[in-house]
């Protein structure tokens, strides 16, 4: 029953997200060529947060928890799992005072309304996995941007999204370039629950009833061991989760 209701409320879903895209595209453009970043990124953050209202067609809910009171005058490294692409949104929203970019693969920067716009002028940087050497130079140079500019970097170190809430074992190069080259950097982990629900059936139809949750851990000062920390971030981070349990 539930996958047949499904059938009927996809297609409104994917109206309403589409809608979102192609009406706040214009609008980040207008922004960020009259007003550069600080035009573009209250944009960004509203149009996240009318992607996330999208999906409660869907009787997706949200709840973020964040105990900590964390800082918005140092750059920081969010380090989370990757359950499906709804998992950007709330990452946006919530996070969205600290200014967050994304390490996000090339192919996603063009073409697609609204967000291709923001990956390419927002900050955030676009690697080809193909590419080891040329993606690590590209986190690299988000390092570098978010130290200077006391924003913010997310990185997925799974490298690819899980299919069924289960953790996948971190790739660590990607996130040792971050902590090279933001040293000032907070590392904030993060675990997220039931996103992959959304997803359960492939991308159509979408699932029901996802009680999307995520959970700021206990965040960890760089302290330049690097294999160490990174052993930390990802039992931080997996110890959070328990959507495939």
């Amino acid at each position: 029953m539930q996958k047949l209701l499904s059938y009927i409320l996809t297609p409104f879903f994917f109206v309403s997200f589409g809608l979102c895209l192609l009406i706040f595209h214009p609008i980040q453009w207008l922004g960020f060529k009259i007003f550069g970043y600080s035009g573009l990124k209250p944009v960004v953050s509203k149009l996240n947060f009318f992607l996330m209202r999208s999906t409660n067609i869907l009787g997706t809910t949200y709840k973020f928890t964040n105990n900590f009171d964390l800082p918005t005058d140092r750059p920081l490294i969010i380090v989370t799992n990757h359950q499906s692409m709804y998992d950007i949104p709330p990452l946006i929203w919530y996070m969205r005072k600290h200014h967050p970019k994304f390490v996000s693969k090339k192919e996603l920067g063009k073409g697609i309304p609204s967000v291709s716009f923001n990956l390419v002028h927002g900050g955030s940087v676009l690697i080809d996995r193909n590419d080891g050497k040329s993606a690590l130079l590209e986190i690299g140079r988000l390092g570098t941007y978010i130290e200077e500019h006391k924003r913010s970097a997310v990185i997925f170190p799974e490298g690819t999204r899980s299919r069924d809430g289960h953790p996948k074992a971190f790739k660590p190069m990607g996130l040792k370039m971050l902590l090279k080259k933001a040293p000032s950097a907070l590392i904030v982990p993060i675990s997220i629950n039931n996103s992959w629900k959304l997803v359960r059936f492939g991308q159509f139809p979408m699932g029901l009833g996802a009680k999307v949750q995520l959970d700021v851990q206990q965040p960890i000062e760089n302290n330049g061991n690097y294999d160490e920390l990174i052993e930390q971030i990802e039992a931080s981070v997996v110890n959070g989760i328990n959507s495939f349990k």
